[in-house]
């Protein structure tokens, strides 16, 4: 099993590495892997870094014992003439290698989001302010919404607003809606779609198109407490924590691997419209660290579970 004390070349010897360029900036970069675990990744990956003049800033790594898979995210710098495509180019001789699943970003690119939501906004607006302010690493793209209640608040932080009604019962309808937003992902460029309490039920064949790319935000009483007004139902049972799960969607409802998750403690006295305010903040919370974490390639999916390199 690969360690974080394997014997990898140390980038920080080498004169290009230590940041020796007087002729311009630095660029950052993230490169994210999983593979088969076995002796050498890190040195494999380290001396690739050393002889390509790069820097290691922050380097994380996790061996999977159950999986026999290993995790890895390496945030380096490198001189002006190393762009991302020499980069992606280059390293696909160590990625064949060793058999992996790898991928290298700019650091600094800013990840273009479409957010979706119904009639519930606190999600939204969070994520809305939070990246509006520098908070939260996205361009948000669009939102898209099957009503119009929240026309408004996207316009009031200038973003584009669609609306793209869903029709109750009709499967013609839900397919439509769809493809209409499969049509805006490509035009946009979108690479993740955030369901910001979006209450549709996606398409199996939508879910596998979009695979790792669309976060879903929910309560965590699933599945103890279904169906409407869950809230409810829990202060009906004496609920001591209120908790939210974000996810990545797949075909199985709100079973997708878990990113992050968020409990508050309540007490005996709390009404079901308190339990409802506690709920929405641990819902905001736990969404925009999963959006976050993403969007800096934090997350890596290792079956139906995440790696995350918080």
């Amino acid at each position: 099993m690969s360690k974080p004390h394997d014997d990898a070349v140390s980038t920080q010897h080498s004169p290009a590495a230590r940041g020796d360029v007087r002729d311009g900036k630095r660029e950052e970069y993230v490169l994210t892997l999983s593979c088969p675990d076995k002796q050498g990744i890190v040195h494999a990956v380290s001396s690739y870094l050393f002889m390509t003049g790069c820097n290691i800033e922050d380097s994380q790594q996790f061996g999977d014992r159950d999986t026999g898979l290993f995790f890895m995210r390496v945030h380096f710098s490198a001189d002006p003439g190393v762009t991302v495509d020499k980069l992606r180019a280059s390293f696909s001789a160590v990625g064949d290698s060793f058999h992996m699943d790898w991928q290298v970003h700019p650091a600094g690119e800013r990840m273009r989001v479409v957010l979706m939501v119904s009639r519930f906004g606190h999600c939204l607006n969070d994520l809305l302010f939070r990246s509006g302010s520098g908070a939260l690493p996205v361009d948000i793209a669009a939102v898209v919404s099957n009503h119009t209640d929240f026309e408004g608040l996207a316009a009031s932080y200038g973003v584009p607003f669609h609306h793209i009604p869903v029709t109750k019962g009709s499967e013609e309808s839900k397919q439509e809606a769809e493809a209409r937003l499969l049509r805006l992902i490509e035009e946009e460029n979108v690479e993740l779609v955030v369901l910001a309490r979006y209450m549709q039920v996606l398409s199996d064949n939508l879910c596998k198109q979009l695979s790792g790319r669309i976060i879903n935000i929910h309560h965590s009483f699933l599945p103890s407490f279904k169906g409407a007004r869950p809230y409810h139902q829990a202060h009906a049972r004496g609920v001591k924590l209120i908790g939210a799960t974000a996810h990545y969607v797949t075909a199985e409802l709100d079973e997708g691997p878990i990113i992050e998750q968020e409990v508050e403690r309540v007490g005996h006295e709390a009404t079901p419209q308190q339990l409802v305010a506690v709920g929405r903040d641990v819902e905001c919370q736990a969404l925009a660290r999963a959006v976050k974490w993403h969007s800096e390639h934090r997350v890596l999916l290792n079956g139906h579970r995440t790696v995350v390199f918080a």
